[in-house]
């Protein structure tokens, strides 16, 4: 019965006329929602006897539907899934009321399922929600509508390889900058790039032409097969196509083979960069003298000068050094940290050469074990030596970072209290001057409150030339809750006690500087006429 009578009042209503419904309607819908004004709409919306429900919000907004049931986009995310359309879009506040209402500058655009990255996130909403990108013909004629992008990077950015290379721009490219495309591994090409080739600059292979009226680099299609595919062939085609027989892709110079020889079949083989050394760098006199090769000192001088040898016996090059050159090695972490000196927090990053080459020649004994061996100690002459004893850095830092501070004030003669605690060292013992240098305050800073913080009441409380702000003041915020009016010497009772402070204290200015006067007469005839 409750149901039909519903029923009957909502027709009724719809032919009453517009007088009648502008007494139920709870106020003017929306620019939006304007077309679907009048009782005879309201099912649109609303369930007979019952709220708005998402079912028929998204039976209208199909586009939004559709990511809906697909558990795409911002209102599938963790923030928006399981809430109802109006707790975010109500209506009935008037034609130019904003049922779409947010602050675009904190918007979290990684609910939506597409982060925005790098050169992304310094893009404007406008720049790349417009019309211009949005394919859906309905959603392009929305102007203000936020739906219809894909995420892909050719929905956005014109493809300049014309669909030779895949779509996948992010195989390549990132999301900062288009050049240079940093994540491309050419070994991941068919043709992978050894030796020179290394070396050669993208535009001699991959020419640049003009394709369909717009500058265009071939990637894809080029004949790799034979390197006279690219190089020309000095021989004639007397030695064949196939140089590789000879030469290698280190140096077109150096042969595999020089003479017709091949020295694996000796007793030492030439391996890595013994393979680019010049015969006669080795064999200075005749091929067939015999040569000294079983350890490295054989032919190449000790560099670190015996710094390692034990019981005058130096090891081998080939216990750190390999034959991919001198500047590679294989010293482990593992093998430092069995040293007097293992390799802890940051030190575990720092290239070798900052420690054991501090001079031209590589030193690796006695360069000091202590931190002012290697580091200047800046707060020499600042900081009192009993709270680092010997320049022993560890009182206050550690090695994981510099900026890593564990010193306890308390063992000074200001302890750190309240908003006290949360201040970084440099706001109180730095101070920085015009050139961006910095002037360290440690032995010598004041611990008076003048010493950092501004006298706002310009010396009315000084005492022998000194404000002791604790008076009224706490630790944890500037308001003067410890303050008293009945500790001065005038008492506030009876009328006075509900008397605002401005109507005695007032504002005055002084050589360029307001502050509330506090120092005032207390006589009667000073304050009432």
């Amino acid at each position: 019965m409750k149901l039909i009578k519903i029923i009957v009042v909502v027709f009724a209503l719809i032919f009453i006329g517009s007088k009648c419904y502008a007494q139920i309607s709870p106020g003017e819908l929306s620019n939006g929602h304007s077309k679907l004004e009048g009782v005879s709409n309201c099912t649109q919306c609303h369930d007979l006897g019952n709220k708005v429900t998402n079912n028929k919000c998204l039976t209208c907004h199909k586009e939004l539907n559709q990511q809906v049931s697909k558990l795409k986009g911002f209102h599938s995310s963790k923030e928006v899934k399981g809430k109802e359309c109006v707790f975010c879009h109500n209506d009935h506040h008037g034609r130019n009321f904003e049922i779409i209402k947010w602050d675009k500058t904190k918007f979290n655009h990684e609910l939506t399922g597409y982060a925005l990255k790098n050169a992304h996130a310094k893009k404007k909403c406008v720049d790349c929600h417009t019309q211009k990108y949005i394919t859906n013909p309905k959603l392009k004629l929305n102007k203000s509508t936020y739906l219809g992008l894909k995420s892909s990077c050719v929905s956005c950015h014109e493809d300049v390889h014309q669909k030779t290379l895949s779509e996948q721009c992010n195989n390549c490219h990132n999301d900062t900058k288009f050049k240079p495309a940093s994540k491309f591994n050419h070994n991941n090409a068919k043709y992978k790039l050894v030796g020179k080739h290394q070396k050669v600059d993208c535009l001699k292979c991959h020419k640049e032409e003009d394709r369909n009226g717009k500058k265009f680099q071939v990637f894809t299609s080029l004949k790799f097969e034979k390197c006279t595919d690219c190089h020309t062939d000095v021989h004639n085609n007397q030695f064949g196509q196939n140089c590789l027989q000879c030469h290698s892709m280190e140096s077109f110079l150096t042969l595999k083979n020089q003479h017709s020889f091949d020295h694996n079949k000796t007793n030492y083989k030439l391996e890595e960069k013994h393979l680019t050394v010049d015969c006669k760098s080795c064999h200075k006199g005749k091929y067939t003298e015999p040569l000294k090769y079983g350890k490295c000192v054989d032919c190449h001088k000790d560099y670190h000068d015996n710094q390692f040898a034990k019981n005058g016996i130096s090891p081998d090059c080939s216990t750190c050094h390999d034959l991919k050159g001198f500047k590679k090695f294989s010293y482990t972490i593992d093998q430092h940290n069995q040293t007097e000196f293992p390799l802890n927090g940051a030190h575990n990053a720092t290239p070798c050469f900052e420690c054991h080459k501090k001079t031209e020649k590589w030193a690796f004994r006695q360069i000091g074990k202590k931190c002012v061996d290697c580091h200047s100690d800046l707060h020499k002459d600042f900081i009192n030596p009993k709270y680092y004893p010997q320049s022993t850095c560890k009182t206050c830092h550690n090695e994981n970072s510099w900026k890593e501070i564990a010193f306890d004030h308390n063992k000074t003669n200001f302890p750190l209290l309240g908003v006290h605690k949360v201040q970084t060292c440099r706001k109180c013992h730095f101070t920085e001057n015009e050139d961006k240098s910095f002037v360290q305050k440690f032995s010598n800073l004041g611990v008076e409150c003048k010493t950092c913080h501004k006298d706002i009441h310009m010396n009315q409380f000084d005492k022998n030339g000194v404000s002791d702000c604790k008076m009224c003041h706490e630790f944890e915020n500037w308001k003067a809750s410890k303050f008293d009016h009945n500790s001065t010497n005038f008492k506030l009772i009876d009328k006075h006690a509900n008397v605002s402070c401005v109507k005695c204290h007032k504002p005055t200015s002084e050589n360029n500087n307001t502050y509330i006067k506090y120092k005032i007469q207390t006589t009667c005839e000073s304050c009432h006429s």
